[in-house]
């Protein structure tokens, strides 16, 4: 168990941080390893998707999906390592005097102590509370199946028959995703699913409006946690429905829509702010913060067959309204590109 455990958290926590290094410098007033981590979580599922849906269609195995993952898992980290040397080599004293900046917490302790205290409670009790969620029969059992049978959603979560490749769920395979964590590290799907991943995306889901507060309130310490506290609020006691984002990040958490609603459409609308205030400035927005919010883009896909389509409505719908508002037509052709993955896999699942 303690291993297994710290092969999730070796998954979890250092490689999205250490893949996530490439993104570092999308937002130079964020917290850089907030943005590291979230960016790198995004980068990694991305990666799941473009090595998953093959082999699902091609009636693949789980343990091929994980040799292909683990390989592209392995040239990330090393393209990420590259990185960091040749930075290393190029660093200058006004680079170090950046680097060592950061927010002061001293007059806002108290506000980041509440903030804790309730992040504490929340995660807490995803851990060691447990709740009937009915859509978990269908989820938990598709990663259980996918574990046990080294198959791709070719085994009928309710009555564990064999069926043909159940093509509409598996464009969207994060149940497959769930069984390689419970793969590698031996630590049962169910386990996974109900208690390790809650813990850490919900405090992912966090680190992401912690990542919109800086932007919002222009990186002021106090309104951060106030927005943040608030939050936390408004998300414990959001439950008045079943169907409310509130509702699904705390007690659905591990569940794929629930990702998309919490985690991969809030990072998206992070990185719209970024990428309209560059514009804003006049700037032009870098490449890699285009290849972020092609990984999020993607990643929303990997979460539900919905994402396909939310994800390009948000990337498109903003990408329009910056080109009108600060008439930078030439933002349509990499918002359009950042598109392309979600719309072909809406055609994708209309042809299947």
């Amino acid at each position: 168990m303690v291993a297994g455990i710290l092969i999730l958290g070796l998954i979890l926590l250092v490689m999205p941080v250490i893949a996530g290094s490439l993104f570092c410098h999308v937002d130079q007033d964020a917290p850089r390893l907030l943005l590291a981590w979230v960016g790198g979580q995004m980068l990694l599922w991305a990666g799941f998707l473009a090595v998953c849906v093959p082999m699902v269609l091609r009636k693949g195995r789980l343990s091929e999906v994980i040799g292909l993952y683990l390989a592209l898992c392995g040239l990330l980290l090393a393209a990420a390592a590259g990185k960091y040397v040749v930075q290393r080599r190029r660093k200058t004293s006004e680079n170090a005097r950046v680097q060592r900046k950061g927010l002061s917490y001293k007059q806002s302790a108290p506000v980041w102590c509440l903030f804790a205290v309730l992040l504490l409670i929340q995660l807490a009790a995803a851990g060691m509370l447990a709740y009937e969620e009915g859509d978990d029969a269908f989820y938990v059992a598709v990663a259980t199946g996918t574990e046990s049978s080294d198959t791709l959603y070719d085994i009928l979560p309710y009555t564990g028959a064999t069926t043909g490749t159940d093509a509409r769920h598996g464009l969207a395979p994060f149940p497959v995703w769930t069984a390689f964590l419970a793969r590698l590290s031996g630590i049962h799907p169910a386990t996974v699913n109900q208690i390790v991943l809650p813990v850490v995306l919900i405090a992912m889901a966090y680190a992401i409006l912690g990542l919109l507060g800086c932007r919002l309130f222009e990186k002021d310490p106090k309104k951060t946690g106030l927005f943040l506290v608030i939050a936390e609020v408004l998300i414990l006691f959001g439950g008045q429905s079943l169907y409310t984002a509130e509702n699904f990040l705390l007690v659905r958490t591990a569940q794929g829509k629930a990702v998309l609603a919490n985690m991969v459409l809030p990072f998206l609308l992070y990185l719209c702010f970024v990428m309209t205030d560059a514009c804003r400035r006049g700037e032009r927005p870098s490449v890699s913060l285009w290849l972020l919010m092609a990984s999020a883009a993607a990643a929303g896909c990997l979460c539900s067959t919905q994402g396909a389509l939310l994800t390009s409505i948000m990337i498109g719908g903003i990408g329009l309204l910056t080109a009108a508002s600060f008439r930078r037509l030439r933002i349509l052709l990499p918002t359009g590109i950042c598109c392309l993955l979600p719309m072909g896999m809406a055609v994708l699942y209309l042809l299947l």
